[in-house]
Parts: C-alpha cells; sequence; structure tokens
C-alpha cells in the first residue's frame, strides 16, 4: 500500500479506497478520477503545491473544477505572493508522482490548506498516492491528518 494508505491506518480514522483504470493519455488526473467512479467533480479534490515568497512551500487541496488562487493561498499562510511549484519540485518535497501526490503520507509535513467549500461534505476524494487511486474521508479528518487548516482558496468552482 501507499503511504497515504499506511498514515490513514496507523492514524485509525474512517476511510475507503477506489481504484481505477488510469489511462496514461488523461490531461487531468483529478476530473479522470471523478469521471472513472462516477463522482460530483466537487467531491474530488487535487493536491497541488505552491512556493511561497518566504521560500517555504505549502499545500492547497481544492476541488477538480477549480483553479487554485494564489493570492488567497498566500494570504492564508502568511505570505504576501505564491507561485505554482515545479513538477520536479513537488515530487521530490511530496515522494509523489504528480497526478498521484496525496496529501497525506508525504516525505515532507508542509503546511496544508483545504478549500473552505470542503466543509460542507460529508465526504471527499483525495489522491491515494498512485495514479488511479483514490481515498475517500470524512474532510475534517483530513485537517485534522494534515495539522492543516480550512481557507477559501478556490475560484471559478
Amino acid at each position: 500500500m501507499t503511504p497515504a494508505v499506511k498514515a490513514l491506518e496507523q492514524a485509525g480514522v474512517d476511510f475507503s479506497l477506489a481504484t481505477y483504470a488510469h489511462d496514461p493519455r488523461s490531461p487531468a488526473y483529478g476530473e479522470e478520477a471523478a469521471r472513472a467512479l462516477g463522482l460530483p467533480a466537487e467531491e474530488v479534490f487535487k493536491t497541488l503545491l505552491a512556493r511561497l515568497d518566504d521560500g517555504r512551500l505549502a499545500m492547497a487541496i481544492v476541488p477538480v473544477p477549480s483553479q487554485l488562487d494564489l493570492k488567497a493561498l498566500a494570504r492564508a499562510a502568511g505570505a504576501r505572493k505564491a507561485k505554482m511549484a515545479e513538477a520536479d519540485e513537488a515530487e521530490r518535497a511530496t515522494g509523489y508522482v504528480v497526478g498521484g501526490i496525496s496529501p497525506l503520507g508525504q516525505k515532507k509535513r508542509l503546511p496544508a490548506f483545504v478549500d473552505a467549500s470542503a466543509e460542507a461534505l460529508a465526504a471527499l476524494h483525495v489522491s491515494g498516492g498512485r495514479r488511479g487511486l483514490e481515498i475517500c474521508l470524512a474532510p475534517a479528518d483530513l485537517v485534522m491528518l494534515l495539522d492543516g487548516r480550512f481557507a477559501s482558496l478556490a475560484r471559478g468552482q
């Protein structure tokens, strides 16, 4: 199993796994997961990493149909600016490959922010640590496990 699943098992929180056959030609991993699993896209969240102007990396977890508002992430993290991290930087920091970056079980503990829209959901789906594996859990459990917080981060939803 992936480090994300191991972290959930160790924490003892309720979760479930869903798998699907990943199509390597798919350009949008989160949209592919929602479509393949028959889930509303607003309940599937993508994990994005950004570099803050103070040099730190921060993690944003936002719904698949949305775009990350980098200014909102910077504000939430106590910085002035943020820019998307390069793919190789994200992979090095998390230990996962792009398209399979889970917010859980990462190599380094990063400041974590979950879009506030998740608070209204009974459950959400995030990557399980590899392409084709999704974890379903309560948003409050995700925030607790990440030692993160909810913040308004998404636009275009």
